[in-house]
């Protein structure tokens, strides 16, 4: 549920301190790339989140975060950050999403975060999320949540003009999906398993000419879904995703905070409405973003920026020259 969403759109300077934030987050991963500590390398991207949203001029409330309030110190949602001054605004955060794949210095590890006005972003516990995804390009509804794979697999490739056999499917690697694998392999798809990071996976649906993926399906965190639904606003790709509220308590839980309807399907719009920035920079190397790059005093980051009211994506490469204590002016 959301409260009523302030109709102006977001200072456009906001958008570099947004890439400040995740440029910070991602370097003090990146400093625990390969040790295998995920919790080390996922409480560092919390603390240079944290400090970094503290020093920018806004109201914010995280409204999609890593863990509940008693989950501490993550962010967590209800958590107020900003300077208490400027604009009112929703945030939605993954620090470190894939923090095993950056404890095994695997491909694919980025820090996330998404911003709107306040009242824009779904305001949900953090709990699974059913997901379907696609890219730009297509008539609305071309897919549905409510379908089987199979038919959805059809009629995406009906409107690419091409077969079943030409479409990849980007699923999570997990157990709960071994009956959605092999519908989609049946349907003739491709399925690309990944191990970790659903909102890369998401995002690879806006540009399947380079990733090679077409869609996206499967259960995943509902943090990731609200940020990936943010990203694709801003390219005209599709989303449709469905809490997992399968217990009382999480049923309970999600009425406190104004899901009226459990089983609500959401869209793209209805995920991250009004004006929505989403900047993601690579912790680790991936089919997204280059990781961090430390060498000789100097820091080096990749960065994507998007934003939904102009339409932009941004890609920003920075050398951060910071010898001893790493900040970023």
């Amino acid at each position: 549920m959301r409260r009523a969403p302030e109709s102006k759109a977001l200072d456009r300077n906001l958008t570099l301190e947004l890439a400040r934030v995740t440029e910070r987050a991602a370097v003090a991963a990146a400093r625990w790339r390969g040790r295998g500590d995920e919790m080390s390398a996922d409480q560092a991207a919390v603390d240079a989140m944290r400090s970094e949203l503290n020093r920018l001029a806004i109201r914010g409330r995280v409204v999609i975060g890593e863990g509940e309030r008693d989950a501490v110190p993550m962010l967590f949602i209800g958590e107020e950050v900003g300077a208490k001054t400027g604009p009112k605004v929703d945030l939605a955060v993954a620090p470190l999403e894939g923090s095993t794949l950056c404890a095994k210095d695997m491909p694919g590890a980025i820090s996330i975060v998404a911003v709107a006005a306040a009242g824009s972003l779904l305001y949900a516990p953090d709990v699974y999320m059913d997901k379907i995804a696609i890219g730009p390009g297509y008539s609305k509804g071309i897919v549905d949540l409510d379908n089987e794979p199979g038919a959805n697999i059809e009629a995406l490739a009906r409107a690419k003009g091409v077969g079943p056999r030409d479409i990849t499917v980007c699923i999570l690697d997990r157990p709960r999906h071994a009956e959605l694998i092999s519908k989609c392999r049946q349907a003739g798809a491709g399925v690309r398993l990944i191990s970790d990071g659903d909102v890369a996976g998401i995002i690879f649906t806006a540009e399947p000419a380079e990733t090679g993926v077409d869609m996206y399906l499967g259960q995943g965190g509902a943090p990731e879904g609200v940020l990936a639904a943010g990203a694709l606003r801003c390219v005209g790709g599709q989303m449709q995703g469905r809490l997992m509220l399968d217990t009382s308590a999480k049923i309970a839980r999600a009425a406190s905070m104004g899901v009226t309807d459990p089983k609500k399907k959401y869209d793209t719009s209805e995920l991250a409405s009004g004006d929505v920035i989403v900047c993601a920079t690579g912790v680790t190397d991936g089919p997204l973003l280059d990781g961090v790059i430390f060498d000789k005093g100097v820091i080096e980051t990749e960065t994507l920026v998007y934003r939904s009211s102009t339409g932009t994506v941004r890609r920003i490469r920075a050398e951060h020259r910071a010898p001893a204590k790493f900040e970023i002016e």
